[in-house]
């Protein structure tokens, strides 16, 4: 398949995607800056807020968010506390509206989360608890069988310095093909919305794309695409996080109480999700986005995607400082002390009470 947008022109929107990127990492202390100095554990201090700003992604990957709302069940565990929600295509993003003030919470990669807190220097967010594991994988047109036939070649990742995109330029890095951040390299990588790269591919007009779930699936069943690289073989073990949710550390040094309600409601939405059955979770997922967009998925595309991830609360922290690696070699984050990027007190006061096992920091917790 050979990709018809020229260089030229990938090039122009990176480096837009690029500057909004920058915006959203170095924006990361604009609104932290107000927090305290000594920050409070979530769920120590604080009143109940009049309301909580959540932001999440109509993907699969985001399925605690997806049944959380559309099951009711953190709604119901906010009480008064009235939930309004933002819907993003990729981290950085919504990194830059945590930023900005424009919400409180969010679910997102872990690579945009390390950006905010490393760039604002342990100001911004709080990781408050694992969602997601596994779903991603670079898929490419059935003619390319290895990563040397990738030279030349136009891949799309959701968005300049989101996780698939530090895995896509990490992952070509290690198999000696170079990548820029404006477009340039052996290989071009170009910031594309998650839709818009399933029609490039069909047109042609992309080679292929490192993507979360269920874009995967749709790129293979609708697109004809072929899985080169499923993330789970460049992890010890198989695992790595997708999705974690974050809180403004701002918002957890004024409302605890309201972030023990959503860590109560998270909990509720993963056993949810854990304790149905696969066809229970697809049409229930299905629901949302058709009622987010107007539109469902295919079932069998779903089933395929439900197939490749796992919900928990462990964000599985122990990842986090070679994630940092991966974007500061590409210069999509700067060197930073990452202890206190996770504050699991609320989550692992839900599990004592549950009398299930504690989830761990790594020694990257707020003390």
């Amino acid at each position: 398949m050979t990709a018809h947008l020229t260089r030229r022109a990938f090039a122009q929107l990176t480096v837009a995607a690029m500057g909004a990127a920058v915006v959203g990492t170095m924006t990361g202390c604009s609104a932290a800056d107000a927090a305290p100095t000594a920050s409070a554990k979530a769920g120590s201090a604080g009143t109940a807020a009049a309301k909580l700003r959540l932001g999440y992604f109509d993907n699969v990957t985001h399925a605690p968010a997806l049944i959380g709302l559309q099951e009711g069940i953190l709604a119901k565990s906010l009480g008064s506390t009235t939930l309004t929600t933002e819907i993003f295509n990729a981290g950085p993003a919504t990194i830059e509206a945590l930023s900005a003030g424009a919400i409180d919470a969010a679910f997102i990669g872990p690579s945009p989360a390390i950006s905010s807190y490393a760039s604002s220097g342990g100001k911004s967010i709080r990781i408050i608890s694992g969602a997601t594991n596994g779903g991603a994988a670079l898929v490419v047109s059935k003619d390319i069988t290895k990563a040397s036939q990738l030279k030349g070649k136009t891949l799309a990742s959701p968005q300049l310095g989101n996780t698939q995109d530090v895995a896509l330029r990490t992952w070509l890095a290690k198999q000696g093909l170079s990548t820029s951040l404006t477009g340039g390299g052996d290989v071009t990588i170009t910031p594309t919305d998650n839709a818009q790269t399933l029609a490039l591919f069909k047109q042609g007009k992309l080679d292929g794309a490192w993507l979360p779930e269920p874009w995967v699936s749709r790129l293979v069943i609708e697109g004809g695409a072929h899985v080169l690289v499923n993330e789970t073989s460049q992890w010890k073990g198989g695992k790595f996080p997708t999705t974690v949710l974050v809180a403004n550390q701002s918002f957890i040094d004024a409302h605890g109480k309201t972030v023990d309600a959503l860590v109560k409601g998270h909990q509720a939405s993963v056993d949810w999700l854990n304790s149905h059955s696969r066809q229970d979770v697809a049409d229930a997922v299905n629901a949302k986005l058709k009622a987010d967009s107007g539109t469902s998925l295919d079932d069998t595309e779903l089933q395929r995607a439900l197939g490749q991830v796992t919900f928990g609360l462990d964000p599985i922290a122990s990842t986090f400082p070679e994630l940092q690696n991966h974007a500061i070699k590409l210069g999509l984050s700067k060197s930073a002390d990452l202890h206190g990027i996770f504050d699991l007190t609320s989550v692992n006061a839900q599990l004592k009470a549950a009398k299930k096992a504690a989830v761990s920091s790594a020694g990257l917790g707020v003390k």
